[in-house]
């Protein structure tokens, strides 16, 4: 029975890239086989001795010993207590980072970072100072791995406290906000090409399983991408209102005028956080379209006169934007931008920029939630009699589910819309008593289309 065991073990590591089991020791090889064994089954206490003869003896020998080794010695210290848990916490971070000694190519930098960090954070073991600088050096030392969103919320997380305890200044705290949200938008982007890749074949029952799979992993790992940008953005909260943005970026304005990331850094988050009225929001896309007169730089020249009333201004310098962005997924962001300008004076026109976003960006949720809201708006606009009005609600509703399927990262907004905008539509009573079920409702305002009343 061993005899199969063991067999069985070795065809598993072979898997693993195990590579010429003879020329490594036999002893360490034995006790590999049989710590493994005991591991794929989760009994982490008979797999600890066997494992730590392997990794004292040859830490080498396969990535086992590291991929395992973590797995038990968590086990260790959730069932420990006091100094022999400490112990073995200490014996994890010394693994994680012989783990980027013997396999460098799997424990990069951020990995080896982020796992020591999260370790010490859930243990209580290090201050946010301690935390902090391992996630900033694991970040800014291997960004391209630094992908957990739990340690992107931790990296931010723990400046922002840092901050309110006086020992960080305001304009680190925006900089880690610009790093991380960037990097969460650059993940989820992967993540939603992927969707929409699959979500045409999904519909229409022609994807595969490995496609279904590949699908489920990429909406699940979107929603958590979400997730933790909403938790950002909570976290820096009421950090980046116009009252500390303002003199924040107006003391700094004549020494940083020239750092065009960081010109284009501030007159964006001015604009994200509407304090374009003030006259330093001029400064700031002045200083921007000298130094790189970007898609970006017209945006916000379209929007400066469309304050001063020039609407025909206004509409060239949007369109010039967009016919300076090559990168549809940037142009689907600067006509989302557009649209979000355009919707208090033109409804119309707002839609039109945000259907245009979404023919150069088929994920670009955040598209589809702004024509819901403005259909969800125009209720009382359009329909000769109320339930002709409210049945506006269910193509708002549909936008709004829309935004979900195709950007997983907003499927919790998009779904309280969704469920806001279909609890304003028509009741069944209401269906019932109109008599107008399974029939079709044309709209004859700016909206156009029509929506088909639900069957009881």
């Amino acid at each position: 029975m061993k005899t199969k065991i063991y067999v069985t073990a070795m065809l598993f590591l072979g898997a693993m890239g195990l590579g010429n089991a003879q020329a490594q020791n036999q002893e360490c090889m034995t006790n590999l086989s049989i710590y493994v064994e005991h591991a794929k089954v989760k009994n982490y206490e008979a797999a600890y001795t066997p494992w730590k003869m392997v990794y004292d003896n040859c830490p080498d020998i396969n990535k086992a010993n590291f991929i395992y080794g973590e797995r038990i010695l968590k086990d260790k210290i959730e069932k420990s207590s006091g100094a022999d848990k400490d112990g073995y916490i200490k014996d994890l971070v010394a693994l994680h980072d012989n783990s980027a000694k013997y396999f460098p190519e799997k424990y990069t930098p951020a990995v080896v970072g982020i796992d020591k960090a999260l370790l010490m954070y859930e243990n209580k073991m290090g201050s946010d100072v301690e935390i902090y600088d391992m996630l900033q050096k694991a970040f800014d030392g291997d960004p391209k791995n630094f992908k957990n969103p739990r340690a992107l919320y931790l990296y931010f997380s723990s400046l922002v406290d840092l901050h309110k305890g006086g020992s960080k200044d305001l304009q680190e705290v925006f900089d880690v906000y610009d790093n991380v949200t960037e990097k969460i938008e650059e993940e989820n982007k992967k993540l939603t090409d992927v969707i929409t890749q699959l979500l045409p074949k999904d519909s229409t029952g022609t994807i595969t399983s490995k496609e279904q799979r590949s699908l489920k992993i990429a909406t699940t790992n979107s929603e958590s991408y979400g997730k933790i940008a909403g938790s950002v953005d909570s976290k820096l909260g009421a950090l980046a209102d116009c009252d500390n943005l303002i003199p924040l970026y107006q003391k700094s304005f004549e020494e940083k005028k020239g750092d065009v990331k960081w010109v284009k850094r501030a007159v964006g988050r001015m604009f994200s956080k509407e304090c374009t009225d003030d006259p330093l929001f001029r400064k700031l896309f002045e200083a921007q379209l000298a130094l790189e007169p970007s898609a970006q730089a017209y945006m916000y020249g379209g929007l400066l006169k469309q304050k001063a009333g020039d609407s025909n201004g206004a509409l060239d310098d949007f369109n010039k934007a967009v016919g300076l962005e090559t990168d549809s997924y940037k142009k689907s962001n600067i006509l989302y931008k557009i649209a979000t300008i355009l919707r208090k004076t033109s409804k119309s026109q707002a839609r039109n920029y945000a259907q245009q976003a979404i023919k150069a960006d088929a994920a670009n949720g955040k598209a589809y939630l702004l024509i819901a809201n403005l259909y969800a708006t125009s209720a009382n606009d359009c329909g000769s009699t109320p339930f002709e009005k409210r049945s506006l609600y269910w193509k708002a509703a549909d936008m709004a589910r829309q935004a979900g399927r195709v950007d997983p990262a907003l499927s919790s907004n998009a779904s309280q819309s969704a469920a806001s905008y279909s609890a304003k539509a028509p009741s069944k009573t209401d269906i019932f008593n109109s008599g107008m079920a399974g029939k079709q409702i044309t709209f004859d305002c700016w909206v156009g289309g029509s929506v088909t009343v639900p069957n009881l």
